[in-house]
């Protein structure tokens, strides 16, 4: 698995409609398995996002894809600023059913 975190600080009054983005597009993506949105309980306008690809090919075709930028450019209209991304191969993840590989 392959992925991405990053940090964001979505505009006040917005996150519901990140939210409904997030849901509607979702299935347009190839290869998506997850996202995750933490809100910082420090600042509730800084958020984490956590997104997981089955592969390292399928997150880089996602990332340059045309239709990845118009849904970016949609995003970035809910946020203040540009996200901060950290991307890495998933090392492992564990959930209370057990480990996941």
């Amino acid at each position: 698995m392959y992925g991405t975190i990053a940090r964001m600080r979505i505009k006040p009054g917005k996150i519901d409609e990140m939210q409904r983005l997030a849901e509607q597009e979702a299935e347009e993506i190839p290869g998506i398995l997850f996202q995750y949105v933490y809100q910082m309980d420090a600042d509730e306008n800084e958020h984490m996002l956590v997104v997981g690809f089955e592969s390292r090919e399928a997150y880089r075709a996602n990332a340059e894809s045309p239709e990845m930028h118009q849904r970016y450019l949609r995003y970035r209209e809910l946020l203040d600023a540009e996200p901060e991304w950290h991307d890495g191969e998933i090392a492992f993840a564990v959930t209370s059913a057990g480990a996941m590989t």
